[in-house]
């Protein structure tokens, strides 16, 4: 089983919720940890307060989807510690709305952020572990990416990118010993639900002939918040993932998750889309 002590870990969108609470999860283990996000300011904060000394933590601020601003990752990272172990690819956000509301260049966006950057990340990194014959990419997906809710399709879609991705990838890096796995991270209590709100708030608040089902959306969640889970139900599962000599295809968690994904399991897709929409 590989020891987390000494693991040079990439962890994107760093600076809040499982992103964060990854970052803490791993440096208590023992990993070397860079974190990258656009907010320097609470980047250096985290920083700070992980390793006062800079020895173990590398904070590289920079926006995900700037391909100067990846590549600077990976090069500082290497600068520092000489090599790289790990990847987890957490970095996104959600937009939501009707589709037949949400302008194309806004999903483009999304997409944007949630998938081709994460690819052409994984890209630059995937020559370093795959010459070393080991190493663990470890994508952020969703329970989403597996039910899609009403009104926020195009979030849920580049999440169930994910799913095809992660297995795609995992079959081609085996024969070289790079691990790849996903997480789903069911309803986690962090700073993205506000932002996909206000992200969004130009959709959902001239909604047209779908605004009379908003209100439901928004009571679906108030009722998820009281099954919430926090950022480290999930960092607890990256640690398990970058820790495991053959890790699982999927973690899910916290147990609202493996509730819902086992319904998708076992009900026929009608009965499955009626519970959703009820709870919309």
């Amino acid at each position: 089983m590989p020891a987390l002590t000494g693991q040079v870990v990439i962890v994107t969108g760093a600076s809040s919720g499982i992103g964060e609470a990854t970052a803490r999860r791993l440096v208590r283990g023992g990993a070397k940890v860079v974190i990258s996000a656009r907010r320097a300011e609470q980047l250096q904060a985290l920083a700070q307060a992980l390793d006062p000394a800079g020895a173990s933590v590398l904070a590289v601020a920079g926006d995900v989807t700037s391909d100067a601003d990846r590549r600077h990752l990976v090069t500082a990272t290497l600068g520092k510690f000489g090599r790289i172990d790990a990847l987890v690819n957490n970095a996104g956000y959600g937009t939501r709305g009707p589709v037949e509301i949400v302008p194309v260049d806004a999903i483009r966006k999304n997409f944007e952020t949630n998938v081709f950057s994460l690819i052409a990340l994984t890209q630059l990194v995937l020559p370093h572990l795959r010459e070393r014959g080991t190493g663990c990419i470890v994508n952020i997906g969703s329970v989403a990416g597996k039910i899609a809710r009403p009104l926020s399709s195009i979030y849920d879609s580049t999440k169930h990118a994910l799913e095809a991705l992660t297995d795609g990838l995992r079959g081609e890096l085996k024969p070289f010993g790079v691990r790849v796995t996903l997480i789903r991270p069911g309803f986690i209590l962090t700073e993205f639900i506000d932002a996909a709100s206000k992200a969004s708030d130009q959709y959902t608040d001239n909604a047209g002939p779908y605004t009379p089902y908003l209100e439901g959306f928004r009571v679906g969640y108030k009722k998820l918040r009281l099954v919430a889970g926090v950022p480290d139900d999930i960092a607890r599962l990256v640690e398990k993932a970058l820790t495991s000599d053959n890790p699982a295809p999927r973690y899910n968690g916290p147990l609202h998750a493996k509730f819902f994904l086992c319904l998708k399991w076992l009900l026929p897709d009608r009965v499955l889309g009626f519970i959703v929409r009820l709870r919309q």
